[in-house]
């Protein structure tokens, strides 16, 4: 492994244990020396890879905003077909919520200690990956006004990142049903644009994950 790229590893294990730690006991409740303890390095090891806590915060959100609106923005441009794309876009939210349910919490909890510029930063990458979804929630329902599909999508969202409130991830069922589980109620949720669930329609692949 070059030397790069073991930094770079090095990076996401400290970000992965901050985020576990942050989420847990709260920003403030996390020293320097938990985290490097956690990542079998010394809390002042720590200040080669980040300048603080505050940096580690900020990349985490900053970070996995920017990550979802491109992969969002992937996805729909990789699926021509509006329905297919929607079912794309909450697979991804949905591996989201499950596997990074830590930076929920954080999001939750922690975001008014960024900076200003972060802050805002992160509010801007989500109002775009907003955007994306409304746009194809849409083409899949002509019917729904702009706003209609956009406040569908954020309903969407709260019921999607409710993971956390889940209990813990032993408590859920197997990843697998979990996914299908939240596949299905999103994608009935955004039927009710039209006056209908996902189930009345009698698709299939849509409660299948």
């Amino acid at each position: 492994m070059s030397p790069t790229k073991a930094v770079e590893n090095r990076r996401e294990q400290i970000l992965r244990e901050a985020a576990r730690l942050f989420a847990e006991r709260g920003f403030h409740g996390v020293g320097v020396d938990e985290i490097g303890a956690a990542v079998g390095i010394s809390g002042p090891g720590l200040y080669r890879h980040f300048t603080g806590k505050d940096a580690m915060l900020a990349e985490l959100l900053v970070g996995i905003s920017g990550r979802l609106l491109a992969a969002g923005r992937m996805r729909v441009a990789e699926t021509p077909d509006p329905a297919e794309a929607l079912d794309a876009l909450i697979r991804g939210h949905i591996d989201f919520a499950i596997d990074d349910r830590p930076l929920i919490t954080l999001h939750d909890r922690e975001l008014d200690r960024l900076r200003e510029t972060d802050r805002k930063l992160v509010r801007q990458l989500q109002r775009q990956y907003v955007e994306e979804w409304v746009a194809v929630v849409r083409r899949v329902h002509p019917h729904a006004t702009e706003l209609e599909a956009r406040a569908a999508v954020h309903a969407v969202f709260g019921l999607l990142n409710s993971t956390p409130h889940l209990g813990s991830q032993s408590g859920l069922p197997e990843r697998s049903a979990t996914a299908a589980l939240l596949q299905r109620l999103a994608l009935s949720a955004l039927a009710a644009l039209d006056g209908e669930t996902a189930l009345d329609s009698g698709d299939d692949r849509r409660v299948t994950y």
